[in-house]
């Protein structure tokens, strides 16, 4: 068993073998002369068991007659003036599961480039824009870029026109 024991001088902690106790040692990192203490008369851990006689009725502990029982340690615990922080996240939840938390019911807007044409004046982004401000960011799901076809009437030809289809909750 090991003498644990600090250094008068530096207070650095020494471990030495017990069968040293009471011989003078040069402390490694101040170098005063130091005299071994004598090992404590009591420990703080359980009582080692004696092997086991093979009698039945005597349980048998192995952790205190292990190696590990007979080492002394002295441990320090770290004390933070903070709670620690969280090493794992919350994953965020999925859109069925926040469209039913919700009060607010999902629903979808559609603008049209057509729709937003005034005579030789395109507004569809100003039209878009005061949609999403409406809306609110906090609200808003999705914003999807469509492509669409339709006959024109007046020529009768097929005309390739765009679009936005707009999630939220509202």
């Amino acid at each position: 068993m090991d003498i644990v024991f600090n250094c008068p001088k530096c207070d650095q902690e020494l471990a030495v073998d017990a069968s040293g106790a009471g011989t003078e040692i040069t402390c490694p990192s101040c170098s005063e002369k130091i005299v071994i203490p004598a090992a404590p008369r009591s420990s703080g851990h359980l009582p080692i068991m004696p092997p086991h006689s093979g009698d039945p009725s005597q349980p048998v502990n192995p952790i205190a007659s292990s190696a590990a029982a007979k080492i002394e340690r002295h441990l320090k615990v770290p004390v933070r003036n903070e709670p620690a922080a969280s090493l794992i996240e919350k994953p965020a939840k999925p859109l069925e599961v926040a469209a039913k938390e919700s009060d607010r019911k999902l629903r979808i807007k559609t603008i049209r480039h057509t729709d937003c044409v005034e005579v030789g004046r395109d507004r569809f982004d100003d039209t878009v824009t005061e949609f999403l401000q409406k809306v609110g960011e906090p609200h808003l799901v999705s914003v999807t870029p469509l492509t669409y076809s339709y006959v024109e009437i007046g020529s009768q030809k097929i005309v390739t026109d765009y679009a936005v289809m707009i999630i939220y909750k509202g």
